[in-house]
């Protein structure tokens, strides 16, 4: 995809227009046509709000929603019966509205509103209300700081930094506009969007539906894909930027370098480098880190590296004037990059070698590549809010996901799975790859784990990644690398890889958070020295002897199986603007996380990622840092992790 095949930007520059919809002149035949390819519990939704017609959330229609495997269950379960009349109702609702020519949709009540979430979820989920409606956002946005600065006289004059452009800075510098705040936003390169600005390469896309990848404050209705390009995801961010008017804000080709907590002036000293060269320093007092976790690459020191004489580029530092055609080419890596690099590039080269340590579980996703249904299109450009319930209905899929799968069961004996669930998911991935590599029983050997599922990160694929093994061109090469030579790699059998091009899709410096961020805290303490490589935070967000500093995508925040990174991001920006209001609304001029509830958290948290697949596993993966302490991870629910958010606890901290 390339920019020329994305809508046109609106010309609104208000967060509004991302609700814009057309009137509706389509003929009944046409509407009917586009209602068949409709995600039909997120149209019921959507025609439920619109209409206020309780025939659309008749019992009868209600989504089963079964538990999630290796598939999701099309149109949440519901029976081939139940989608006819489904289908019915939504054809004749959306007549109906055309016909009285498409007024303005009202304004529901709460109470209706509960209803129609009530209506999509699980019976039995009613504590993830508060939840579901934050991700609803409507009619109000739920997320606002619900303060203004202004309110605080004693607060006059302060500032907050924020480091970092991607979604997480974004959605601070957006709150902290909100609340009134005097804020500037660091961005390193030369524009916003994090790692959707910085990862250009061949196939880089989204492996988590778009619809939840996005903000709740800002709902895109017209995404051209399910799993959508990085032009049009970074587009999305620009828009978004435009739309919030916080660009004024935000210094570009300006990179943080250091933090010093300065005491006298209960402040942070920002040092950062700014596009001439020259060090700037600058106090604010407080900082938020939006650094993200995966955007250091990690390019592994091969003995003979700097002998190597050809090409040489990390995925996530890709060039524009890389050429791959006609090149021999080694791809090192089999995550989630190497995943779409292979299949995009291996009928350009003379030769791809895929050098692979383990191999990963992979899910079924026929439709990775492909574009909306028209019909989809259609509607999400005609009806108003399905975009938002589409949305809605992706998260709430999401928000368990498989994480009951990934749950050890002591008492379970198997060489590879931990629990009936992990073994039952393991085996629906195993019949897929069986069929992918029937007639290649040589690669399925090599192309089957010998970890349980959830381990390590689970790659989508639509059949491209087994058709790239078995092409006539490409090898798998499983034997360990040894050293490299002026124009080859070769392996610990004693085998020589001739190469001109070596693209690096082996992940990030994941353990190292804030890397190469230098932070001194209170008494010089420096950060990086105080975690020696085992990285922690309360709530994922704050160290104690590191006052009025909060992270965004944290110590063991990340999620694997279940909900969402832009969530648990949006959880974070908006507890620290609660956090923000206590400590400015009773005049104090530090927060400071005390030792205590420090440690308790963190004791809490490894106790629940010593049950989960990623922790049992004996296999590497980035989840873990030097010790092999599962450090990236959160290992709970979603629901825990916004009711740990969503109250500021002046008792864990020490305030001054």
């Amino acid at each position: 995809m390339t920019e020329g095949d994305l809508p046109p930007t609106l010309d609104d520059d208000t967060l509004a227009a991302f609700d814009r919809v057309q009137p509706i002149a389509a003929s009944d035949a046409e509407i009917e046509a586009a209602v068949r390819d409709a995600d039909l519990p997120a149209l019921l939704a959507a025609l439920a709000m619109l209409t206020q017609d309780p025939a659309l959330l008749a019992d009868e229609l209600k989504p089963p929603s079964p538990s999630m495997t290796a598939r999701i269950a099309p149109q949440g379960g519901l029976s081939a019966e139940a989608q006819a009349k489904a289908r019915t109702l939504a054809t004749q609702a959306l007549i109906r509205y055309r016909d009285a020519g498409c007024p303005e949709a009202p304004t529901p009540s709460p109470e209706w509103l509960d209803r129609i979430v009530q209506f999509l979820i699980r019976d039995g989920h009613e504590d993830l209300m508060d939840l579901l409606r934050h991700e609803v956002n409507v009619p109000d946005d739920r997320g606002a700081p619900g303060w203004h600065v202004s309110d605080f006289p004693q607060a006059a004059g302060t500032k907050v930094a924020v480091i970092g452009s991607g979604f997480a800075g974004i959605t601070a510098a957006y709150r902290l506009k909100q609340a009134g705040l005097d804020f500037t936003v660091f961005e390193k390169n030369r524009e916003i969007g994090g790692v959707w600005w910085e990862n250009t390469y061949p196939g880089c896309r989204l492996d988590t539906p778009n619809f939840a990848y996005s903000l709740s404050f800002a709902q895109k209705q017209d995404w051209t894909q399910q799993f959508s390009q990085q032009p049009e995801i970074l587009r999305y961010l620009l828009d978004v930027v435009r739309r919030t008017g916080i660009r004024p804000h935000i210094r570009v080709n300006t990179e943080v370098e250091s933090l010093e907590f300065d005491e006298d002036q209960a402040a942070w000293k920002v040092t950062a480098r700014t596009p001439d060269g020259s060090a700037h320093v600058e106090h604010f007092h407080f900082v938020i880190t939006a650094m993200g976790l995966l955007n250091r690459p990690h390019i592994p020191d091969f003995p003979g590296l700097a002998s190597f004489k050809g090409e040489v580029v990390h995925s996530a530092a890709w060039r524009p004037d890389v050429n791959v055609k006609g090149k021999r080419v080694a791809l090192i890596g089999t995550g989630a990059s190497a995943f779409q690099i292979g299949p995009e590039i291996y009928a350009q080269v003379s030769r791809l070698s895929v050098f692979q340590r383990n191999p990963p579980w992979m899910l079924p996703t026929p439709t990775y590549h492909d574009d909306l249904k028209p019909g989809i299109r259609w509607l999400l450009g005609h009806v108003p809010s399905y975009g938002r319930w589409v949305r809605f209905w992706q998260f709430w899929i999401g928000v368990e996901g498989r994480l009951h799968l990934v749950e050890l069961d002591p008492a379970w004996q198997h060489p590879v799975s931990i629990s009936a669930g992990n073994e039952a998911l393991r085996q629906e991935c195993l019949a897929m790859l069986q069929q992918q590599f029937a007639d290649r029983p040589d690669l399925l050997a090599h192309a089957t784990p010998d970890y349980p599922p959830g381990a390590k990160r689970m790659l989508r694929d639509n059949g491209t990644w087994p058709q790239m093994l078995k092409a006539g061109n490409v090898g798998l090469v499983t034997q360990g690398i040894s050293h490299l030579s002026e124009n080859a790699i070769h392996t610990t059998d004693g085998q020589r890889h001739e190469v001109d091009l070596i693209i690096c899709a082996t992940g990030f410096k994941a353990a190292d958070f804030l890397y190469p961020l230098k932070v001194t805290g209170r008494a010089g303490q420096d950060l990086h020295r105080h975690w020696d490589g085992d990285c922690r935070a309360y709530l994922g967000i704050s160290v104690p002897g590191f006052p009025n500093l909060f992270m965004t995508s944290g110590p063991n925040t990340g999620v694997v199986v279940n909900g969402s990174a832009i969530f648990s991001s949006e959880c974070q920006v908006e507890y620290t603007l609660r956090a923000l209001r206590h400590v400015l609304s009773q005049g104090h001029r530090t927060v400071d996380c005390r030792p205590e509830p420090y440690a308790q958290y963190n004791a809490w948290i490894d106790q629940g990622n010593e049950t989960k697949a990623w922790a049992v596993a004996k296999t590497s993966s980035w989840y873990k840092n030097k010790s092999g302490r599962a450090a990236q991870t959160w290992p709970f629910g979603m629901l825990e992790y916004w009711n740990l958010t969503a109250r500021f606890r002046p008792e864990d901290h020490v305030l001054a």
